[in-house]
């Protein structure tokens, strides 16, 4: 096996993992994963490689072996992976600096600080999140190295494949918030669902129940952007701020002479629900160009919102 010892980088084999000979490729396990990286982390020369990226995450794979390779990783506030796996590798990731949070179907936020090192099986699948106003930089190892990722809706509780473009990393963006779209039979045109895919890559979509928790909780701002006729036959949230589509960006640019008092600022945490979680990825998405970058939706809308048993408050008792 190779290190990129040149740049001193990854550090000889025996101090990796002692007594181990790295002859074959044998795939390692998330413990001695979640060693390399912690390990990796404590060196030096890696930190002058780090760049930002305010579009996307940034990353580079700085060592590729037969049995694991390592990567580096930049997060912007905002920035995240949406649901997904890594194929058949396992893998570990530990935080150089800034805070993340990890999310997954049916459980609390777990907060990722720097030194606390996380590994995980094949089987491993989250949404990791920068939420906080600082960016982060974390250190990845996957065994075998990683070529693969899938990616996911979540469904209430569970997890549903999503079709994507995603394949070998050698050969595509490893980027999977991105999606890779086909060109359109015209010149120029475009799909709505083409629209719709690459509006939800950019956003972190709150599940109805995450909705809940980060408006109570959190304080997020809560937004109907149903018409009038609709909310009178579905019924409605109580304390839900109603903006109808045609002026929400008016109404949540903090520069806008017509904005509401609470768009005091880009860091407000909007989240936007229609009927059916449509039109409110393209409102959230519309809103995050404005630079609102916390800016999301509901999985689902107002019907996953009521299916899921949440507090509503029934048509006939709307004024």
């Amino acid at each position: 096996m190779q290190f990129a010892t040149d740049q001193g980088l990854v550090p000889e084999a025996g101090a990796l993992i002692a007594g181990e000979t790295l002859s074959g490729a044998v795939s390692r396990t998330p413990e001695q994963l979640a060693n390399i990286v912690s390990q990796f982390a404590s060196s030096h020369g890696w930190l002058e490689k780090v760049r930002l990226n305010a579009e996307r995450r940034w990353y580079e794979r700085l060592y590729h072996g037969p049995d694991y390779d390592i990567w580096i990783i930049s997060w912007m506030p905002g920035q995240s992976t949406g649901f997904h796996d890594h194929g058949a590798s396992a893998g570990a990731f530990v935080l150089a600096s800034g805070i993340l949070e990890e999310h997954r179907p049916g459980e609390r936020a777990r907060v990722i600080h720097p030194g606390q090192p996380r590994a995980f099986g094949p089987d491993y699948a989250p949404d990791v999140r920068n939420v906080s106003l600082a960016p982060a930089i974390s250190i990845h190892a996957y065994s075998p190295p990683l070529n693969e990722m899938n990616e996911f809706e979540v469904d209430g509780s569970v997890l549903i494949p999503r079709e994507s473009a995603f394949g070998k990393v050698g050969t595509l963006d490893l980027d999977w918030r991105t999606q890779r779209q086909k060109p359109a039979d015209r010149a120029g045109a475009s799909s709505i669902e083409h629209v719709l895919s690459a509006a939800r890559a950019r956003l972190r979509r709150f599940s109805p129940d995450e909705a809940y928790e980060a408006v109570v909780n959190a304080g997020a701002t809560l937004v109907d952007i149903r018409p009038e006729s609709q909310r009178a036959i579905e019924g409605s949230i109580a304390g839900a701020m109603i903006v109808e589509r045609n002026v929400l960006e008016w109404r949540f640019d903090p520069t806008s002479s017509a904005r509401l008092p609470v768009a005091t600022d880009h860091h407000i945490q909007v989240i936007v629900f229609c009927s059916e979680g449509y039109t409110s990825s393209l409102a959230a998405a519309a809103l995050q160009g404005l630079g609102l970058w916390r800016a999301t939706d509901i999985v689902g809308g107002f019907q996953a919102w009521h299916a899921n048993g949440l507090p509503i408050v029934p048509p006939s008792r709307i004024p």
